[in-house]
């Protein structure tokens, strides 16, 4: 069945709202220290009032914040609500940057999304890198450039066509994916938190809404997942992986932001010097490259 994606603009007006909603309603009274009080609660978490008197703000000026109509939350009246939500580092600066965009006025604004091909400067680096995977991807998670151990690092992707190669709809829709990420979910988790924060601050970027209906209408745990809109800032760390030809490896990665390009970044793996991954990088390069 077909779910209904919210337009551009109301994404726009709401990302704020939703956010702070969200945030309110995993909160009981007793995580914040208040008593339940008498009688049933309507709520699944904290009220409004509640969230407001935490915070030091006005009911009247939280409730216009949650409805959107108020939209231009100061920096410190941000620091507070995050401070009452109990928001962690990544939530925190989540909504610091949802009051920013929603403070500008994008109405004759599109964002742009990088598909075209990469500077020869970034070709450079991809080669110069092997047997070290490596790919690039734009803000929606398409592939738009990578080294033969990059690619191979993702088994059966090099079978989809170019315009299909992306990130996210590799880890939900390609029964490859399931096989290859060990903790499966921990790991995709972070996809559905990049294109969540896309969605929140930069709701008009090119195939957006195409992207997120596919995931939404073909894969329930997107759906799951995607309704949860859990923020994570994933930068660096290891992922464990169980590869069909070099089989169980634990890289560790590395994601750069490309400056001077339309949000570009580089995600790098790396092991030390004559370990298993390091071999099996070795091996991925060799088998993955195309000119033999």
């Amino acid at each position: 069945m077909m779910r209904d994606m919210p337009s551009r603009t109301t994404r726009r007006e709401s990302a704020l709202s939703t956010f702070l909603r969200t945030r309110r309603d995993r909160l009981s009274p007793a995580d914040v220290g208040l008593s339940p009080g008498v009688g049933l609660r309507r709520t699944p978490g904290l009220r409004r009032e509640e969230l407001a008197a935490l915070a030091g703000i006005s009911v009247d000026y939280y409730i216009r914040l949650e409805r959107g109509s108020e939209s231009r939350p100061s920096a410190a009246v941000v620091d507070a609500l995050a401070r009452a939500l109990k928001l962690d580092e990544h939530e925190r600066r989540h909504l610091h940057d949802l009051a920013a965009h929603s403070q500008s006025n994008r109405d004759d604004l599109a964002a742009k999304v990088a598909t075209g091909a990469v500077s020869d400067g970034i070709s450079r680096i991809l080669t110069a890198l092997r047997p070290l995977p490596a790919f690039v991807t734009n803000p929606l998670g398409d592939l738009v450039a990578w080294n033969p151990s990059g690619l191979g690092l993702l088994p059966g992707i090099q079978d989809w066509p170019d315009h299909e190669r992306n990130m996210t709809r590799y880890a939900f829709l390609h029964a490859g994916a399931r096989d290859l990420y060990i903790h499966w979910e921990r790991q995709v988790a972070g996809l559905v938190s990049a294109l969540r924060r896309l969605a929140s601050t930069e709701p008009e970027a090119v195939d957006l809404d195409q992207l997120i209906t596919e995931l939404v209408n073909e894969s329930p745990d997107f759906a799951r997942l995607w309704q949860r809109y859990d923020i994570e800032y994933y930068a660096q760390g290891q992922v464990e992986l169980n590869h069909p030809v070099v089989g169980r490896i634990t890289p560790e990665y590395q994601v750069m932001r490309l400056d001077g390009t339309d949000g570009l970044t580089m995600m790098t793996f790396h092991a030390a010097a004559d370990s298993p991954e390091w071999i099996a990088f070795h091996t991925l390069d060799r088998s993955s490259d195309p000119t033999g």
